[in-house]
């Protein structure tokens, strides 16, 4: 699929393209889908990779039989395969006020060209994306389709977008789980703010209907580093107070519980199988996206 030149692509990352377009990504769990792709399916079939060995039964097709093991076992066995297919990309972005924060580039902004790209590179292999905008005003759907002219449709939906209001994460995750009805690789971008037993909760949700969750962690250099040394005054970008403070009196207090907080959603990816990804939006596209394509390409 070629990159069209218009000012609304410049979302996806050429850079990124060129370095991870090669190979296709894979899903680490079995997909759903109604047309032959790269990934490993739920069902079992007589493609091209064996799975597994299965008891024979009368009137099944005698050609998949293992005569070998007949032989050493003298009982009828048949060889399984796993079908592949194609995967089903489900890109969650959290519009709450928290995700503005950030310079030269706010985190959500940073989320569009990680969605942009990754929409790029699924639907060039022949998979299928589709897009949840999580807002205060209203949930935004885009079904999952293969479409080339799905990219375009995603890009200028998200072209839009604004970070604003309440945090509404929690209760999406838990309607996605619900609402989505293959099982499907649901990546979420976000901040994660959340309380973690209300986030764990709504991923062991997500788990249950066997989805593959993917989290990137939307973070600014300031908020890992606390780089301010001047009395400063910190809002609450989605409604709250504000405060005025002298950043040495909190910035070791603030570290430690930034790390607390990151570690307990680091453990919570470990007990669902989720995959965590740390997105700083001064990396870069390509560098974010370097670990979860390792990840998924075949070798």
């Amino acid at each position: 699929m070629p990159l069209q030149e218009s000012k609304s692509f410049d979302y996806v990352d050429k850079q990124a393209v060129a370095r991870f377009g090669g190979e296709a990504m894979l899903g680490n769990f079995p997909m759903e889908g109604n047309v032959s792709g790269h990934h490993k399916s739920n069902h079992k079939g007589s493609s091209v990779e064996f799975s597994e060995y299965r008891e024979y039964t009368p009137g099944e097709d005698p050609r998949r039989m293992d005569w070998r093991v007949l032989a050493r076992t003298d009982r009828y066995f048949l060889k399984e395969f796993e079908a592949e297919t194609n995967l089903r990309a489900y890109p969650i972005l959290d519009c709450s006020g928290s995700m503005s924060f950030g310079s030269p580039m706010n985190k959500i902004e940073f989320s569009k060209r990680l969605i942009a790209t990754l929409t790029y590179l699924y639907l060039r292999q022949g998979d299928a994306v589709g897009l949840t905008l999580i807002k205060s005003s209203g949930t935004t759907d885009l079904p999952s389709r293969r479409n080339p002219s799905q990219l375009q449709d995603i890009i200028q939906t998200l072209g839009g977008t604004k970070a604003e209001g309440k945090d509404l994460l929690i209760n999406q995750l838990h309607r996605s789980a619900d609402s989505i009805k293959s099982r499907g690789l649901v990546i979420i971008f976000s901040d994660f703010l959340e309380e973690p037993d209300a986030l764990a909760n709504a991923i062991h949700h997500m788990r249950d209907r066997k989805h593959e969750v993917v989290f990137f962690h939307l973070m600014d250099r300031k908020e890992i580093d606390f780089l301010f040394d001047r009395p400063t005054r910190f809002i609450d970008l989605e409604g709250g107070a504000s405060i005025l403070t002298e950043p040495s009196v909190i910035r070791n207090e603030y570290l430690s519980q930034m790390e607390k907080h990151i570690s307990e959603i680091q453990k919570i990816c470990t007990e669902t199988q989720t995959s965590y990804h740390r997105a700083l939006t001064d990396q870069g596209v390509a560098n974010v996206l370097k670990d979860f394509s390792s990840l998924r390409t075949r070798t």
